[in-house]
């Protein structure tokens, strides 16, 4: 049963009142009256509306204080009613449990209004609007409520007076999820926010209790215009920098590039220069790592099919380069003595460190320790609490940098030193936050050699190097080269390492294996676990090849994406899952999940297809080929058309510019046994030649001993 709460601030007309009850009473409701009047000289007139309920309220204030009643005659009289009556226990009880709340005057909008922030219930203004209501099937609480609402100016006028009178617990009610979930209620918040003559720090504060009730109502857009529009309003930067960032973070949340991701960058770089301007260098620390954290934060370039960093790699850094704190942080500090050339007298102390990822680093590890002229040690940063805590930690390498934080120079010397001691030459693999940690000291006269694969290039870690404390950096493609030289400054200038261009090592040797001949018409994929192997271009091409012969499957080798990951990961992870499920059921993909034995999973695969939106070399692909499975590579759109790209890191034919290519060269390739044979026979060929480890070694063994 529906209950309806009628609310009047003067004594209605009881004739059309009766008619009224007797209709809302006919669809089956229950109706309650509150009278915000003096009932008595009308008692027997309400007694015969066969109401199921009614009340008089308190409606006078002589028998309140002198400044709270001098307070109140300041009002108009729409809101010192509810101010009256909003303790009322009747009041409350009728009008949470109620479904539809009526106001039967102007006087009583107000109270209406106020009365619906706390539930789900239709609001109306006069019994017409609240019967058609009622007796629609398909009402919803959106349209009574906008014909409930006040004016703007008058919710304008309301959030200045609650902003400065009222405690915190008062605004978060008046932004409750039933108002937020109203479209109109949502934009006269917005509105609100963005008034005249509202203090700075009350616009903020406010700012922030709507948009946590945006949040709440399930309208997370509306939660960042909320922070942007009280943003825009503000003059102080400390404050509207503060909010710009909270509404990126919002938006980030929700797995999406902020709307206003340039200007809030732009921001948090200016707050920081001003910042160390002022002599701030913790503050303007902590506010550069913001700026660098959302400037390079992987749902923007990593958990995306595109990347602004991508597009115009040199516009895209220019402003954090041109920050005059990033201009200081960059300022190379040099070492004090050259590094050695490797001793003729002994074996080469080689240091091979990481942190937590050595997928690339088994066969350089395991030559070298089987080399006569080399004596390894290998050290994983993230091995002991303390080594991981200082190698990755931002703030702090910035801080130092600024010229303050001494004591995390001190740490890094007393973890690091005596390594550094130790070692002729230190490989570090990825060009990350340990890369950032190692050139805070001076390495002495120990050659630093670094290894930069894709990932890095869309990270921070790169802009912060001190990289005239690096010897060497290795690259593993040129596109890769391309990207980061014009991405970071440092690079481009005379104290920039010597740069190498080295493969992964790979033992391409263990996949050369005989395919069954029911192999051909099955298509494989290395490595699903990232947003950026797009895998729903693989989906495409299959289904265009299945078009033409059904006899062809898509294998799937590696484990899922994680949806924990990013917002942005499982988003694209529940569009790949719906695409994915007719094509399990009926055959046409098999997923082979995660393997340690590659090769053996090779031998089923006869066309390998790298769908990837950007890559460094792509192991995966590389290693199919040397498995002679048909090369199928999509003309990486990061680097698509630029210098260097997929077209010159591969032979001519292997890359394709769209599904329909990829559909055609499969097709073709795969039209006869023999065809097929023959291609995977010259993709085997051209694989282990460039690309097996005992060509690569030889690189590694002339960057590192010389030879």
């Amino acid at each position: 049963m529906t209950d309806v709460l009628l609310v009047a601030a003067a004594q209605p007309q009881l004739g059309v009142l009766a008619g009224a009850v007797q209709k809302f009473r006919a669809q089956g409701a229950r109706v309650y009256l509150a009278c915000a009047f003096d009932t008595k000289s009308c008692q027997e007139e309400l007694d015969r509306l066969e109401l199921d309920g009614y009340q008089a309220l308190p409606y006078g204030i002589g028998h309140l204080r002198t400044a709270t009643r001098r307070r109140l005659r300041r009002l108009p009289a729409s809101r010192r009613l509810w101010i009256q009556m909003r303790r009322n226990p009747w009041l409350r009880r009728h009008g949470l449990g109620a479904q539809q709340l009526v106001a039967l005057d102007a006087n009583a909008v107000y109270t209406v209004w106020r009365l619906s922030q706390y539930t789900d219930a239709d609001a109306s203004f006069g019994i017409a609007p609240a019967l058609r209501a009622l007796s629609d099937p398909q009402r919803t609480p959106a349209p009574a409520k906008r014909r409930a609402l006040p004016p703007r100016s008058v919710i304008v006028s309301d959030v200045r007076r609650q902003a400065k009178a009222l405690p915190e617990t008062v605004i978060r009610t008046a932004t409750a999820r039933p108002l937020m979930r109203s479209s109109v209620g949502a934009r006269l918040w917005r509105t609100a926010l963005g008034a005249p003559g509202v203090p700075a720090n009350v616009r903020a504060r406010l700012s922030r209790q709507v948009a946590e009730g945006m949040r709440w109502a399930g309208r997370p857009g509306g939660a960042t215009l909320a922070l942007t529009t009280a943003a825009q309003r503000i003059s102080d930067p400390a404050i509207r920098t503060a909010l710009l960032d909270e509404a990126a973070k919002t938006e980030l949340k929700r797995g999406i590039a902020p709307r206003a991701f340039d200007s809030t960058v732009k921001e948090l770089l200016t707050a920081a220069d001003e910042q160390y301007t002022s002599g701030d260098p913790e503050g303007a620390a902590s506010t550069l790592d913001r700026a660098l954290v959302l400037g390079f934060h992987r749902v923007v370039h990593i958990d995306q099919l595109s990347s602004p960093l991508a597009s115009d790699p040199a516009a895209f850094s220019a402003p954090v380069h041109g920050s005059a704190v990033m201009k200081k942080i960059q300022q190379p500090q040099g070492r004090k003595t050259p590094a050695a050339t490797p001793p003729k007298d002994r074996p080469l102390r080689l240091l091979v460190t990481t942190s937590a990822n050595d997928n690339f680093l088994k066969l350089i590890l395991s030559h070298y320790e089987a080399h006569q002229g080399v004596e390894v040690r290998y050290l994983d940063l993230a091995s002991t609490p303390a080594m991981k805590r200082i190698s990755w930690a931002g703030r702090r390498m910035i801080e130092n940098r600024l010229g303050g934080e001494a004591l995390y120079a001190e740490q890094v010397e007393q973890l690091m030193r005596p390594h550094l001691d130790w070692a002729d030459t230190v490989f570090l693999d990825w060009c990350v936050a340990p890369a950032v940690m190692l050139t805070t000291i001076d390495p002495g006269d120990t050659r630093i050699v670094v290894r930069l694969h894709s990932y890095e290039a869309f990270t921070r870690w790169p802009h912060l190097v001190d990289f005239s404390r690096v010897d060497d950096l290795i690259y593993v493609a040129d596109h890769v080269q391309d990207l980061t030289t014009a991405l970071v400054p440092q690079l481009r200038g005379p104290e920039a390492p010597r740069t190498h261009m080295i493969d992964n090592a790979m033992d391409l040797s263990a996949f050369n294996r005989a395919k069954p001949a029911d192999a051909r018409f099955n298509l494989g994929l290395i490595g699903v676990s990232q947003v950026a192997k797009d895998p729903l271009w693989a989906i495409d091409v299959l289904e265009r090849v299945r078009n033409q012969d059904e006899r062809y499957r898509l294998l799937l080798v590696g484990g899922d994406m994680d949806p924990k990951t990013s917002r942005a990961t499982k988003d694209y992870l529940k569009e790949f899952e719906r695409q994915l499920e007719p094509l399990v059921e009926s055959g046409a993909v098999v997923r082979l999940g995660p393997t340690d034995d590659v090769p053996s999973a090779l031998t089923g695969i006869g066309t390998i297809l790298s769908s990837s939106v950007r890559e460094g070399c792509h192991v995966g692909l590389m290693e199919g080929a040397a498995s002679a499975a048909v090369p199928v590579v999509r003309d990486w759109p990061f680097y698509a058309g630029r210098e260097h790209s997929a077209r010159t890191l591969y032979p001519e034919g292997w890359v394709v510019g769209s599904p329909e290519e990829a559909a055609k060269r499969i097709l073709e390739t795969t039209a006869t046994e023999e065809s097929w044979q023959n291609a995977g026979k010259l993709a085997s060929e051209h694989a282990l030649s460039a690309w097996d480890w005992p060509v690569v070694s030889r690189r590694f063994d002339e960057l590192l001993l010389g030879e």
